[in-house]
């Protein structure tokens, strides 16, 4: 274990990827605390580190230092395994790695804010805390926890990005009379949002914690703001360092001065395992932090052969799901995208057409019989290469459950839900729409006139719209015509990503299949189980057209 340990401090002193803060220097401290960190595991329970080597990382450091293992959000969903289970079997192998605390993501509420409150209050042997998670203004879960060593307390607070209540589903924070029960303490400016985290941060100091450290599910996106992790660092004080999650950044470290003029150590560490993110406060008062970066071909369970607890829970738990979602449903002659195929780490779901996008659009409008159907960017999570088509890779491109539904709309109401989902290009957003039935134009020169409320809901449109030429079979777009769209019951119903200009459409289909059925029948019955060349070009059929320049005046 020493080896391993010494391996991994000189290959990190080689890239040079620590950065520092000093502190003033407590007394009490013997050794290292090392604070390891994971967010957005998103269900991977082995792949990178895997949650067999998260384990091992943390037994190889507390050989020679305190450790604390927390996570960061966005754990239980994204995977097979998470869909099936509803989540709880990445709570039960969160019990067994031995986590002391967690954060709640906003994909922790995918499966229903009851299911994720009984894993929470039931199924975990560790805390959540969050510090502006609320019902009725009043906090959910501890906002902080601190722990102890050497006599030196530390204490951590926990944020959760009010951009859950659209990036989740918004019903799920509603009471039966669609009145918002639950929320996160956000308003237009960010003010009360800044001000629970202060009060935590405030808390945990008057208790004695010596160094405060903020586990946030936040990122930095622009789409995010004003609830970033910047934010944060820039309107809330006495903060030492910011683990942050949810932008699926790789960020080893940075230091930013906050708003008391300290010097405050960020680090965020990917998705889905790849990356392990860990801070460390030495005897002396100083802040590092860096990443455990996995990417070996072999994973850390057969490269130094580990065995245990841990080893045998995540085998287990594959070995249930494995010849389920391993069947061959149907085929495809091309990959079917999410990533641009050139810029590979480039999510261009959520900002442009793809073929993959194409597909899940098509496939609501055939089995709805609408007129348009639209499939939000963010609802499809991964893509499938050439070849057989598992029940596995089905179940990852469409992991909420989600179930269709069809509405009847008028033509204003498409022309806002495209407006509203073109609102942040050529910048990412998880509701970026993905279409079937109509094509049109984003005009990106024009900036975006949309409106939204303090939880983030569509308003309406003050200015001119940068969506234009939008046709619908064939015909211009008519906004006072009545046309039937397709979609799910997250966007439809519960103004998913802030569609809200759907609420109170008439349903004319309520909920029947669930979107991953969605997308296999319509592969097997209607393109006969493979997909074929009409689906060959990675950039689509020409549905969605970018316009980044004013056309020239003739």
């Amino acid at each position: 274990m020493k080896k391993f340990l010494a391996l991994l401090l000189s290959v990190l002193m080689l890239l040079g990827c620590t950065a520092m803060a000093e502190e003033a220097a407590p007394a009490g401290l013997t050794k290292n605390v090392v604070i390891l960190f994971t967010s957005d595991v998103h269900a991977g329970i082995d792949q990178g580190w895997g949650y067999a080597g998260v384990a091992y990382l943390r037994d190889t450091l507390a050989a020679e230092n305190h450790v604390v293992l927390v996570d960061n959000g966005d754990a239980i969903q994204g995977e097979t395994i998470g869909t099936m289970t509803d989540g709880k079997a990445l709570v039960e192998l969160m019990n067994v790695v031995g986590y002391d605390i967690a954060v709640p993501g906003n994909h922790e509420y995918d499966y229903g804010m009851d299911n994720f409150l009984s894993l929470a209050n039931d199924v975990a042997q560790y805390p959540y805390i969050s510090a502006n998670f609320t019902y009725n203004d009043a906090p959910v879960f501890a906002p902080y926890a601190i722990k102890e060593f050497d006599g030196v307390k530390i204490g951590f607070v926990g944020v959760t990005t009010p951009k859950t209540i659209t990036s989740s589903t918004p019903t799920y924070f509603q009471d039966e009379n669609g009145n918002y029960v639950y929320g996160f303490s956000q308003d237009d400016t960010g003010a009360k949002f800044y001000a629970a985290i202060q009060s935590a941060v405030d808390a945990a100091r008057a208790e004695g914690a010596q160094y405060v450290i903020v586990l946030g599910h936040l990122g930095t996106e622009e789409t995010c703001e004003p609830y970033t992790s910047i934010d944060v660092i820039y309107n809330v004080s006495g903060i030492d360092a910011v683990l942050d999650g949810h932008a699926h950044e790789v960020m080893d470290s940075n230091v930013v001065k906050g708003v008391d003029g300290k010097e405050v150590v960020r680090v965020a560490c990917g998705t889905k395992l790849a990356h392990v993110g860990a801070l460390t406060i030495t005897p002396d008062g100083k802040i590092s932090s860096t990443l455990y970066t996995w990417d070996k071909e072999v994973s850390p369970v057969e490269h130094y052969a580990l065995t245990g607890e841990v080893v045998d829970a995540v085998s287990a738990k594959v070995a249930e799901l494995d010849v389920i979602r391993q069947t061959v449903v149907a085929t495809t002659d091309s990959t079917l995208y999410i990533y641009d195929p050139v810029a590979t780490d480039v999510r261009i779901i959520r900002n442009a057409e793809t073929n993959l996008g194409d597909l899940c659009a098509d496939a609501y409008r055939a089995m709805s019989g609408a007129d348009v159907a639209f499939v939000n960017g963010g609802g499809i999570r991964a893509q499938i290469p050439a070849g057989d088509i598992t029940l596995e890779q089905i179940y990852s491109v469409h992991p909420f459950g989600n179930v269709m539904c069809m509405v009847e709309v008028t033509g204003q109401q498409i022309l806002d839900a495209l407006e509203w989902g073109a609102r942040n290009n050529p910048g990412e957003n998880g509701g970026f729409l993905q279409v079937s039935g109509l094509t049109y134009e984003i005009h990106t020169y024009i900036p975006s006139a949309c409106v939204s409320d303090e939880n983030g809901m569509f308003v309406s449109v003050d200015g001119e719209y940068r969506v234009k030429n939008v046709v619908i079979g064939g015909e211009p777009l008519d906004v006072n015509k009545t046309y039937t769209l397709a979609s799910h019951n997250y966007m439809l119903k519960s103004a998913g990503d802030g569609y809200a200009m759907f609420a109170g459409a008439k349903l004319l289909i309520d909920e029947t299949l669930i979107d991953n059925q969605v997308l296999i029948t319509y592969i097997t019955t209607e393109l006969g189980g493979v997909v074929g060349v009409e689906y060959a070009e990675p950039y689509g059929q020409g549905r969605i057209i970018g316009v980044p320049e004013a056309p020239v005046a003739e």
